[in-house]
């Protein structure tokens, strides 16, 4: 982006650190401390697993820095609770990477789902196990629901709203070949929503292969399958498919960036929201582990609006990050 500059980076490890700062001419720290002392920013981009989250996004409020930080956001309901609270205070500018949010085949889906809601919903992440090794410690990564299928619960609340009870059930295969994971590698949850939809959500890391990353959605005679690649909408008169258009990474990042700089937030998921679909997320891993079915605060029966409004002048200034 012509506009925005990177101009420091943080990482324990620092080789890496240093390759990426060196990719775009900016500073490299081994602590995100060191990088707040010694640079002045304008935003942050906190990218750490989800055992690592806490110490960088108190650093930043305490800083007044606006952040956009990587789901999920805490392995600790209490921690991220804790955050979200500092953040309401602080009246602070927050993003959370739920992407899929910047889908148009999504913006597509919400529009046919206006007046025709959905009833039934059934969602997939059917993949292998990604290789850090922290990924195959639910004490680290917080398991698979947490840490990938997070962003399929994410959409079926932005297309349904809140959710009300959740029951989940997990079952664990040890692997010889991926020694020491602690995941469960296959899991099943059922979702009531305050709008009335059901849902029920499958997950699995036993594969090789990406098999199904997706959320099939079902209305009043209107079947669609989305992914973060393309959508199908079925009315009965065959099973066309439209690829998604344009990069929604791109658009979060965009979104970001002009509410920092004092444009209007159009920013689709500030830290509280995503902190609703955290909740839910961590009431399946409570559930699968306790057989008991978690029962959740009902919030709003329809799905959020694309964005806060904002009235702030435009800056026209560049940020730094």
């Amino acid at each position: 982006m012509h506009d925005v500059r990177i101009v420091a980076v943080a990482d324990p490890d620092a080789h890496r650190a240093g390759e990426a700062a060196g990719r775009f001419g900016a500073q490299a720290f081994a602590t995100h401390a060191e990088m707040l002392d010694a640079v002045e920013l304008d935003a942050v981009y906190i990218c750490v697993p989800p055992f690592a989250h806490g110490d960088a996004e108190r650093a930043c409020i305490a800083r007044g820095l606006p952040f956009f930080v990587e789901k999920p956001l805490s392995l600790d309901l209490g921690l991220a609770e804790e955050i979200a609270a500092e953040v309401e205070r602080a009246g602070l500018i927050t993003a959370v990477g739920y992407h899929w949010r910047y889908l148009d085949t999504v913006d597509e889906a919400r529009a046919r789902l206006a007046d025709n809601p959905a009833q039934l919903m059934t969602g997939f992440w059917l993949d292998q196990t990604p290789p850090p090794q922290w990924w195959w410690r639910e004490d680290a990564s917080g398991g698979q629901v947490v840490e990938q299928a997070t962003h399929i619960i994410d959409l079926a609340r932005f297309l349904s709203g809140d959710v009300t009870e959740v029951f989940g059930l997990a079952s664990h295969r040890p692997r010889q070949d991926f020694e020491g994971l602690t995941v469960p590698t296959a899991t099943t949850a059922s979702l009531r929503f305050a709008s009335g939809t059901i849902a029920n959500l499958a997950a699995t890391c036993l594969l090789r292969w990406n098999h199904r990353v997706g959320l099939h959605v079902f209305a009043d005679a209107l079947a669609m399958e989305i992914t973060d690649h393309d959508i199908m909408i079925d009315t009965g008169h065959g099973r066309p498919v439209r690829h998604a258009e344009g990069d929604p990474v791109w658009r979060e990042d965009r979104d970001f960036i002009d509410a920092v700089q004092g444009r209007e937030n159009r920013i689709r998921c500030p830290y509280a929201e995503a902190l609703e679909t955290h909740r839910v997320a961590l009431a399946v891993s409570k559930s699968a582990a306790t057989g008991a079915l978690v029962k959740m605060e009902v919030l709003r029966s329809n799905p959020q609006p694309f964005f806060r409004q904002a009235a702030a002048a435009d800056s026209g200034a560049g940020a730094s990050a």
